[in-house]
């Protein structure tokens, strides 16, 4: 009898263990991978100042712009709304859902979306989204390579997708060079606004230098995904979709796909 109640205490103190090295574990990697919600506070000054995001905006304006009103649309790691924005202003009889786990991207989201109705707010990552009804169009803008298991993910995007649905797919993936982004923003920001003017602007995004050095590390220790534009197309290819359109984008960090989902 003696020797089972040990037996049972010896399990229990493993199963103890595991989880707590599970916690650890989990713990370890979010240190090492960017903070969103410190992100949160000063992301959309890309969408004010960096022309590079302004034309993936832009980019996702004219597919928007160039499709049939959808009936159901996914703003997949959306952020703090950018893109859910877009669509609920020109698609306002469209269900918009905006998948987004970090609760301070979302709560900035749910600021700039306050005045419209058409939006519900999903607050898990696409992995653990339950949602009851499927997309005719799905927006994924520089969310896909910090998931995990990005194979997964995009069967999860096209099992989300009605078939011959769209996809607007862009994803972040080469190395983010943040010395080099520095150099870029700052020459933008002086010859458009001035010394003064582009001082104020780094010292307001210091947080965003921050959070893409964050990212850089993630890249190199291997937690978020790099791919060249070949790689991503297979692999979206391989997850059961038809590619339209690809392009570089994001001054050649990133790889802009339009895609159809097979029927």
């Amino acid at each position: 009898m003696a020797s089972r109640v040990q037996s049972g205490n010896s399990w229990s103190l493993k199963a103890d263990r595991r989880e707590n090295t599970d916690q650890n574990d989990a713990s370890r990697i979010a240190k090492q991978t960017a903070d969103w919600t410190a992100y949160a506070t000063s992301y959309d000054l890309l969408a004010d100042y960096n022309p590079a995001y302004q034309e993936l905006v832009k980019e996702c304006d004219e597919f928007l712009s160039g499709i049939e009103p959808p009936r159901v649309i996914f703003d997949v790691g959306g952020g703090t709304g950018t893109y859910s924005l877009l669509a609920a202003q020109k698609f306002p009889e469209s269900a918009i859902y905006l998948i987004e786990p970090d609760q301070g991207m979302r709560m900035r989201a749910q600021e700039k979306l306050s005045g419209f109705d058409n939006i519900t707010y999903v607050g898990t990552g696409l992995e653990d989204a339950e949602i009851s009804v499927k997309a005719d169009t799905i927006i994924c803008v520089h969310s896909l390579y910090s998931m995990p298991d990005q194979t997964e993910r995009l069967k999860n995007l096209r099992d989300f997708l009605e078939p011959g649905g769209l996809m607007f797919l862009v994803d972040l993936g080469r190395t983010m060079n943040v010395t080099d982004w520095r150099s870029y923003l700052f020459s933008h920001l002086t010859r458009e606004y001035g010394l003064i003017k582009a001082l104020k602007v780094f010292w307001q995004g210091r947080e965003i230098a921050k959070q893409n050095k964050a990212i850089f590390e993630a890249q190199k220790n291997g937690l978020y995904w790099t791919h060249t534009g070949a790689e991503l197309a297979a692999s979206v290819e391989n997850a059961g979709f038809e590619i339209i359109k690809q392009k570089s984008v994001y001054r050649d960090y990133s790889d802009l796909l339009l895609c159809r989902a097979a029927m």
